[in-house]
């Protein structure tokens, strides 16, 4: 059945509108799925801020272009779902990879990163070994402090030290006027 003209235009606005909202897309091929375990997917998905539709290739590609991003051509072969990332990607990532370890039929393509860079399937699988944002926010904060706190405790320990000598000098005056 053909699609018309304005349902066209309607799924090319819905594609820039998610587009324009996710800071990764990451390209699959769905083939072979069932709807229970689509549904499956996308239930899992919302759960990390993400999204997975099906989209038409073309459709896509003129979203694509309409939005100034790359367009990953050898990638758009075949069928084509999207899972958009609303929120940090490595969540998303991981889910739709471990998705796709566990039934054998999900095939990540790659993605697209801040609308200019792309990866390979590789790379998705990089992008979801990342640690969490708060896990890598607390290593940096790590790396920042310690520095910070050995400097602190290297200018503070000359006062301490005199500190220490004092009180001793005192308590043998103490002593000796006993």
């Amino acid at each position: 059945m053909a699609i018309s003209k304005e349902q066209k235009e309607k799924m090319v606005a819905d594609y820039l509108d998610k587009m324009s909202r996710s800071r990764t897309l990451i390209l699959t091929d769905y083939r072979g799925l069932t709807v229970a375990q689509v549904t499956e997917l996308r239930q899992n998905l919302r759960e990390v801020d993400g999204e997975f539709q099906v989209v038409k290739n073309t459709l896509f590609q003129r979203a694509l272009g309409e939005s100034g991003m790359a367009i990953p051509t050898e990638q758009l072969v075949g069928p084509l779902a999207v899972g958009y990332c609303f929120g940090d990607a490595p969540p998303v990532a991981k889910t739709l990879t471990d998705y796709a370890k566990s039934t054998d039929v999900l095939t990540i393509k790659g993605a697209i990163v801040a609308g200019s860079s792309i990866l390979g399937p590789d790379g998705v699988k990089g992008l979801a070994d990342l640690p969490p944002r708060e896990v890598v926010l607390a290593q940096l904060l790590g790396s920042v402090q310690g520095p910070m706190s050995s400097l602190a405790s290297t200018i503070v320990a000359p006062l301490r030290e005199l500190v220490q000598v004092l009180r001793a000098r005192s308590e043998q005056d103490q002593e000796a006027a006993a």
